[in-house]
């Protein structure tokens, strides 16, 4: 059957991958051949090919209310509920996703939300209820516009773990602590088509609180601390080799003590981070200046990268609103400071964000 009538069927899929993104669902369920078209692998890929994707950023991210106080005047907090709040940034508009069946109470706290392919996977966390640790996976797909269940995370209960994933089809945990704040040496691999986990030899290090990132094609777990030393960030990192499935060690790979929260892989193929006030690239092995941030999102809670961008989100002051800001790395005058420009964010999403994610659509 034709997928348009009176087209050819390749001008008719040339005409469906320039579907928006919010389009999808509703396209896949006109009939069953556009619907097995668009959920094909090569549906996205054919949409890449042509230049027609588009970044869009995933943040679990607090809700904002209003609160009014004497004599008329009102502020904006952010509350302990979070959920997913979608971002397209070249259209400046923002959305909220579809909540999670089984959360009624929102997110769970410190969460990792990465994106894979078409997906959104958000994994683990706390309950935000009852604290209790949670070893769930949660997937958004946007073709189908619907959440589903994977399968669960293995092994003993982790929070503030590392996680990666290399934007296909593979996840990377590693690191974090157990129920009795002992840190973890341990990793996991997660096949998100296949719905699988399957447990990584373990790191020469404990990384509480460590970074991953999928940087140069293999996954890297950048910083953390040891048990015996909680809060001083290791400058090491390692990198995980998939073809002698061993991990590499890395020494002042950081080059300075501090958090890699930040870290991220440009499209350059660089790795950025925010430190001290400033945006640094590393080189070498040594990292150099970039720009200075915006002094309203000095403390940044985020930073991640699209088509040439940089995107960071944080605020000046504990408990402030957050305010997301881009800088354009294609500038190439080296002897002018680069230039933020803020983003026009509406207020229902300025609350603090714990995670984010950029996925091509």
């Amino acid at each position: 059957m034709d997928l348009l009538p009176g087209l050819p069927n390749d001008i008719a899929l040339d005409c469906l991958i320039r579907l928006p993104l919010d389009q999808f669902s509703k396209a896949a369920s006109v009939c069953s051949n556009w619907k097995r078209e668009i959920k094909h692998p090569l549906f996205r890929q054919r949409r890449k090919d042509s230049g027609l994707t588009r970044p869009v950023f995933a943040l679990a991210q607090a809700m904002v209310t209003t609160v009014r106080k004497p004599h008329g005047i009102t502020s904006l907090s952010s509350t302990q509920f979070y959920r997913l709040s979608l971002c397209h940034p070249e259209r400046g508009y923002w959305c909220d996703l579809p909540p999670i069946p089984e959360l009624v109470d929102g997110l769970p706290m410190f969460c990792r939300v990465v994106g894979v392919g078409s997906d959104v996977v958000v994994i683990g966390g706390c309950d935000p209820v009852n604290w209790r640790v949670m070893d769930s996976v949660f997937i958004y797909n946007f073709i189908s516009g619907s959440w589903r269940r994977g399968a669960d995370l293995p092994g003993e209960q982790r929070l503030f773990f590392g996680c990666a994933s290399d934007s296909e089809r593979f996840v990377v945990v590693a690191g974090g602590h157990d129920d009795e704040k002992n840190a973890l040496n341990s990793a996991l691999l997660y096949d998100v088509a296949e719905d699988e986990w399957v447990t990584l030899p373990e790191m020469d290090i404990e990384r509480d609180e460590c970074k991953c990132s999928f940087h140069r094609g293999k996954f890297h777990v950048i910083g953390g601390y040891p048990t015996h030393a909680q809060g001083q960030f290791q400058r090491s990192a390692e990198v995980f080799d998939s073809a002698t499935r061993q991990w590499r060690l890395e020494e002042d790979f950081l080059g300075a003590d501090t958090c890699p929260q930040t870290c991220i892989e440009g499209d350059d193929g660089r790795l950025y981070m925010c430190r001290d006030g400033e945006v640094v690239v590393k080189c070498d092995a040594t990292w150099k200046h970039v720009a200075r941030l915006p002094d309203d999102v000095s403390n940044v809670e985020y930073l991640t990268a699209w088509q040439g961008k940089l995107l960071a989100v944080g605020n000046s002051r504990f408990n402030e609103l957050h305010s997301g800001y881009e800088l354009d790395l294609s500038v190439s005058d080296e002897s002018k400071e680069k230039v933020w420009r803020k983003l026009d964010t509406p207020d229902e999403y300025r609350g603090h964000v714990q995670s984010v994610c950029c996925l091509e659509i």
